[in-house]
């Protein structure tokens, strides 16, 4: 499951490098400053104001320079907004079951609670006890899965970031 947030991460990160690559190359062709404005404007302004922009330049950058400014704001208007309780698998260890639930508000992690953690022996329970409220607060901090294990709380750190893992998948974050 950190795996398919590792290949969204990677896939989202060469879409910006493809994006940033097509917009250095048509920085060369805007001659007006005039023509820096529509990129900071919303996708839906940077059309009406293609053809002031066209006026002042080459007629061949005009359709060029607004494509990649209406593609490069896409992305931030589809920004996850997912809200509710979504509970993560049960991830077995050899210390016992772990699971979590998270609490999310428009897109944000907003809560995470330990419905199991470890409890195979005495020893396990006080891991798990110590390792949990770590856990969480870096979970809150990164809003994500990736973070490090807690150090001497390696299978409880994996099984809590594995039933996170699924959680998050079921909010679509």
């Amino acid at each position: 499951m950190r795996v398919r947030a590792l290949a969204a991460s990677i896939l989202s990160s060469a879409a910006v490098l493809a994006v940033g690559w097509q917009l250095g190359g048509q920085g060369q062709v805007q001659v007006a400053p005039d023509a820096a404005a529509p990129a900071a404007s919303a996708a839906t302004t940077a059309a009406p104001q293609a053809p002031s922009a066209a006026a002042s330049t080459p007629t061949a950058a005009a359709p060029t320079a607004a494509t990649p400014t209406a593609a490069a704001t896409a992305p931030v208007a589809a920004a996850p907004t997912a809200s509710g309780t979504f509970t993560g698998s049960v991830s077995r260890t050899r210390y016992g079951n772990v699971q979590v639930q998270i609490t999310v508000a428009n897109g944000s992690i907003t809560d995470v609670t330990a419905l199991q953690l470890t409890n195979d022996g005495g020893k396990s329970v006080s891991i798990s006890n110590r390792a949990a409220p770590v856990l969480r607060t870096e979970v809150l901090k990164a809003q994500s899965a990736n973070v490090q294990s807690v150090s001497g709380a390696t299978y409880t750190s994996e099984g809590y970031l594995s039933s996170l893992q699924s959680a998050l998948d079921q909010a679509g974050l």
